[in-house]
């Protein structure tokens, strides 16, 4: 079912950086909604519905993906180079990288 939700939205994608999450094609910076039940988790890929702009650009209908996906169901806008470019960029230590985020929003 999740593969599905990433064919039709596969542009709706953002990778975990340690400070928030950045849109896989674009970079921008964007972060789950407080009320989000992944917004504890940080999971390293996700897939959402849409952003909203209040304090902060956020992602609401969030799930997570793994990122083959991406190149199996949009060979057309994802490259398997530029998918594995971003996996290699992720935080080797997630768990320090969240703790670091956590305490800057605190």
């Amino acid at each position: 079912m999740t593969k599905a939700l990433t064919a039709g939205f596969f542009y709706h994608t953002a990778r975990f950086t340690g400070n928030g999450y950045r849109t896989v094609k674009h970079q921008h910076t964007i972060h789950p909604h407080p009320n989000s039940a992944l917004a504890e988790q940080q999971p390293r890929w996700v897939l959402y519905h849409e952003l909203v702009f209040t304090t902060r650009e956020f992602m609401r209908q969030v799930t997570e993906i793994e990122p083959r996906w991406l190149t199996e169901v949009a060979p057309h806008y994802y490259k398997a180079t530029e998918i594995e470019e971003a996996t290699r960029k992720m935080p080797k230590n997630r768990d320090v990288a969240c703790a670091d985020l956590e305490a800057r929003d605190a």
